[in-house]
């Protein structure tokens, strides 16, 4: 059994259930240009990093900076829609988790924008819990790709296959796994989550604490 020493938390769908506001800001956004967003392109999105969005919505044929300016201008609209519904917003149990464990190396691996992250890791007035924060604009390629983590176990000075990452993406779980992490899988957003040690539907889950209780080191 391997001994865990750090927590690893994805932001979206992990830390804050933003995913169904961020499929509908895409929508409201997509919709002024006259794109429509099917199913499975709602699904396709999920632990995607902007620039791949804009992509696959506008084309490949958009320069770098207007690839940027589409992406900025949604979150803009994301954050504008999520308003003041932050708190309530937060995956149950997340808050009071990161209490119990404060004295662990924990730290964020997101694909989210920088300023999404700002908004919510110092909204919610969670960053003080993280040692290390990185984002998708740290690292040349994003999630599934493993440098996100890789990066972060770096940061955090735990060998990657002493922590265990908090994921609710396909994608995300695979960059975790590449990394050589163990996951552990929320289903908010997906109920199926291959190759995660645990699933979970939140922080409040009893089988969370007691999985964790088996392997956690002592700080």
């Amino acid at each position: 059994m391997t001994e865990i020493r750090a927590l690893i938390f994805d932001m979206d769908g992990v830390i804050v259930n933003s995913n169904p506001l961020h499929v509908e800001a895409w929508k409201v956004y997509n919709s002024r240009f006259g794109i429509g967003m099917d199913e499975a392109m709602q699904q396709r999105m999920f632990g995607k990093r902007n620039d791949e969005l804009v992509r696959a919505f506008f084309g490949d044929h958009l320069t770098p900076d207007e690839v940027f300016a589409h992406g900025a201008a949604k979150e803009a609209l994301y954050r504008e829609m999520t308003g003041d519904r932050l708190e309530q917003m937060l995956v149950p149990g997340i808050r009071e988790f990161l209490q119990l464990h404060a004295a662990r190396p924990k730290g964020v691996g997101t694909n989210a924008e920088p300023p999404n992250v700002n908004f919510v890791l110092d909204g919610a007035q969670l960053r003080p819990y993280f040692r290390a924060v990185v984002d998708g604009h740290q690292v040349e390629h994003a999630k599934p790709h493993p440098g996100i983590y890789l990066k972060v176990a770096a940061l955090l000075g735990v060998d990657p296959a002493h922590c265990v990452v908090f994921e609710d993406s396909h994608s995300g779980v695979k960059a975790a796994l590449t990394a050589g992490m163990t996951v552990v899988g929320l289903s908010t957003t997906h109920a199926e989550m291959p190759g995660v040690s645990l699933l979970v539907p939140d922080f409040q889950d009893p089988r969370l604490a007691t999985w964790l209780g088996e392997r956690l080191s002592a700080v």
